[in-house]
């Protein structure tokens, strides 16, 4: 019983963690770390960073010399000498055979060393294009963590708006009740509380599409627990304003990703030029091979007895020649490693390479690389240029967006006592209902418009805090 009480209240709490952690809100901190953690693109560019570090291993591995060892083993089946008989049969005889071979490149026009530092700014220039990306998901996040959060006070405003407007109907009736107004004015304000019920509801529509594509933005699937952090996010100055556009320029294209990419991919290109060049200069390497073979066929020895035997005759005499020969006996082979050490052999010596005309390949590539130098270079000082123009338009979006909040707080403060002026003669019988509507929609305009230009504001003020190096938060 114990057992499955115990079992009953794991699984409580591992549920209630769960759902726990479904239903908290996300902030806007946590939102773009999430992206920039799950993001596939980022995933794919973390992966070129890999492939990039695998070719600084192989550029490293050209300074080392080349170790390849070899075996071979081989049956040799058919017409054979026996030695015991020296008859040829028809018989089986093996051999194995094994070389170790040793190369190293002792001069190639200093293609190693160009090819290891091309290596190291590849490196460099995927980590930069990482980075790079990472900021335009960040950048997407904060946009669309805004809009949510635009989406949600401008619900909240609505739905009060509403409640205003039913109390305002509320109390017409009971002035109409009371002769004070025609009964005809409450036909206007019905249509204002419908139009009003109508702008709820395509609030909470925008609502509910900015929250989801948030979060699918976030690669987030459980749109129902999706939710953002209930924040105030108010308007507060910013040292970013206080500095002059030349000046957010100069400090900013120092840190920027795509200009530090871009002279990167310069560097390279001057690289790849000196690789191109050191084709021109003689190689020189060196090479060493060690070799050694194996017999598995019986061999004849000599033994220490001889024997004479005929050899000829004197011409004259007849008298037979004889000549001594040492008697032999067939014996097995020897020891492997007794045959390894009898049987070895040694090449050693330098191979010098001058090119003289190779199909006029290397001027060709020389001429290629130098094209693709001016080539980066012209896309340095162009990302420059873009850089410049989308500070400067950043500046620029960023004092008319705070210009145009500051004059939507003044258009909405002088809405509000246009319409509370309206509300007092509607009270008063001394205007009409139509009258009192449009004064209530020009000042529901006016909130609306507050709230769109202040997300505006902050969005155009953090793009341009994020150019400068501060980082993003709310």
């Amino acid at each position: 019983m114990k057992f499955f009480l115990i079992l009953f209240l794991i699984s409580f709490v591992g549920f209630s963690q769960e759902k726990s952690k479904k239903i908290t809100p996300w902030t806007l901190e946590a939102a773009v770390e999430h992206a920039v953690e799950n993001n596939l693109q980022i995933k794919q560019a973390y992966l070129d960073v890999l492939d990039a570090e695998t070719l600084k291993l192989q550029a490293k591995g050209n300074f080392l010399p080349s170790l390849n060892l070899s075996a071979n083993h081989s049956w040799n089946v058919g017409l054979n000498r026996n030695l015991t008989t020296n008859l040829l049969e028809d018989m089986t005889t093996q051999f194995s055979s094994g070389s170790i071979d040793l190369g190293i490149n002792i001069y190639n026009g200093r293609r190693n060393i160009y090819q290891l530092m091309t290596s190291n700014l590849g490196i460099l220039a995927t980590k930069y294009q990482l980075e790079d990306m990472k900021e335009d998901v960040m950048l997407l996040v904060v946009n669309g963590y805004l809009q949510t959060v635009f989406s949600r006070e401008n619900l909240i405003v609505q739905t009060n708006q509403l409640s205003v407007a039913k109390s305002e109907l509320k109390e017409t009736k009971e002035l109409v009740n009371a002769g004070v107004l025609p009964k005809g004015e409450l036909l206007e304000l019905e249509a204002t509380l419908a139009s009003q019920e109508q702008i709820v509801v395509n609030a909470d529509n925008d609502f509910e599409i900015a929250r989801i594509s948030l979060a699918q933005l976030l690669l987030i699937n459980d749109y129902k627990n999706f939710s953002i952090a209930d924040n105030d996010y108010e308007m507060v100055s910013s040292v970013i304003m206080e500095k002059s556009v030349d000046e957010l320029y100069n400090e900013a294209i120092k840190s920027r990703n795509e200009i530090l990419l871009a002279e990167t991919n310069v560097e390279i290109a001057k690289t790849n030029l000196k690789i191109a060049k050191a084709s021109y200069q003689p190689s020189l390497s060196g090479y060493y091979s060690y070799n050694s073979r194996v017999s598995y066929a019986d061999r004849l020895v000599s033994t220490d007895d001889f024997t004479q035997i005929p050899f000829g005759v004197v011409e004259g005499t007849g008298e037979r020649v004889l000549i001594t020969q040492s008697e032999t006996k067939v014996v097995p082979h020897l020891s492997i490693l007794d045959q390894l050490r009898a049987n070895d052999g040694q090449n050693f010596g330098l191979s010098l390479r001058i090119p003289v005309l190779n199909g006029l390949s290397v001027k060709n590539n020389v001429q290629r690389s130098k094209v693709n130098l001016l080539r980066s270079s012209n896309q340095l000082n162009q990302q420059k240029l873009n850089f410049e123009r989308i500070i400067y338009q950043a500046y620029s979006d960023a004092k008319g967006a705070i210009k145009n909040y500051e004059a939507a707080k003044k258009t909405t403060i002088a809405r509000k006592e246009a319409y509370q002026y309206a509300l007092d003669r509607f009270s008063l019988g001394a205007s009409t209902s139509l009258q009192f509507s449009q004064a209530k929609q020009r000042y529901d305009s006016a909130i609306s418009n507050e709230l769109r230009s202040k997300f505006d504001a902050i969005f155009q003020i953090k793009i341009l805090e994020f150019y400068f190096g501060i980082p993003l938060k709310l």
